[in-house]
């Protein structure tokens, strides 16, 4: 059965967790980074100028149809927080007739795509019965203070980027309201992370990884179930995911792991590259 969800609820979830995320970072992180962040309309604006992965700058959270200002704004801020790229997320709904113009004027160009998911949170508890066990030696536990560290630490090797610096994004959430993170272990190893952030009756996924070689064992089926219990036990309704969609040849195991729990794509979302 389909799910009608909507898309400015799945977005906002999304777009807070993410303001939140690159709030709490230390000071000296944030000058090393270049971040800055603004709320524009009502989408979040975050910004990292001295960004080697081209990842961290980004727009979201539009939760009406965008207008050719509200870009132009969100440009000039880019400009003036000196970022030489960014990228705007905007769920399709949101999309207006002159999008294309808007595109033109703004020299924002087509990139790759992302699937926004949902799910009910009863439907994923169910299926979580009918699901085997991980592998032995795996283990899931929430993230004491004291393991804040070496838990963003494990988050940025899982995704390959750089430790120096990026590390420190993720530890300052271990203990906010909402935000509830969780370790898998593989024997007495941290090999992966994964983060339920809850507002009201949503569930937001985030900063989900494992570390390669501890890959295929569960873990991250794991990670998603002790999240989904945890949204359960505090009233949550609603699941929200987002990850990678798949291209010809192309296989996403997070996106087939979250299927199994009963997770289905809302929409199809375009990454909208913007360039100094």
């Amino acid at each position: 059965m389909t799910i009608a969800v909507d898309p400015s609820v799945t977005e906002q979830s999304e777009a807070e967790a993410w303001f939140q995320f690159q709030k709490y970072v230390p000071d000296a992180t944030r000058a090393a980074l270049g971040m800055g962040s603004a709320r524009i309309g009502d989408a979040v604006a975050l910004s990292m100028s001295n960004d080697v992965t081209r990842f961290w700058s980004k727009s979201l959270g539009f939760k009406t149809a965008v207008t050719a200002d509200v870009i132009r704004e969100i440009c000039d801020f880019y400009r003036s927080a000196d970022a030489p790229q960014a990228t705007f997320q905007i769920a399709p709904a949101f999309l207006p007739e002159d999008w294309k113009e808007i595109c033109q004027k703004e020299d924002l160009t087509p990139q790759s795509l992302w699937v926004k998911l949902v799910c009910p949170v009863q439907d994923a508890v169910a299926r979580l019965d009918t699901l085997q066990s991980p592998a032995s030696g795996i283990r899931i536990t929430p993230v004491r203070p004291e393991q804040a560290r070496e838990w963003g630490r494990t988050m940025y090797r899982s995704y390959g980027m750089p430790l120096e610096h990026y590390s420190e994004m993720g530890p300052g959430t271990v203990g906010l309201p909402g935000w509830h993170p969780f370790a898998a272990w593989l024997d007495d190893e941290l090999v992966g992370t994964g983060t339920v952030f809850v507002q009201g009756e949503t569930a937001q996924m985030f900063a989900g990884g494992v570390l390669p070689h501890a890959r295929q064992r569960g873990a991250q089926t794991a990670l998603l179930a002790a999240r989904v219990r945890l949204a359960q036990e505090l009233g949550c309704r609603l699941l929200i995911a987002e990850t990678g969609a798949e291209g010809p040849g192309e296989h996403n195991p997070s996106l087939h792991n979250m299927f199994r729990l009963g997770f289905q794509v809302a929409y199809e979302r375009r990454n909208w590259a913007w360039v100094r």
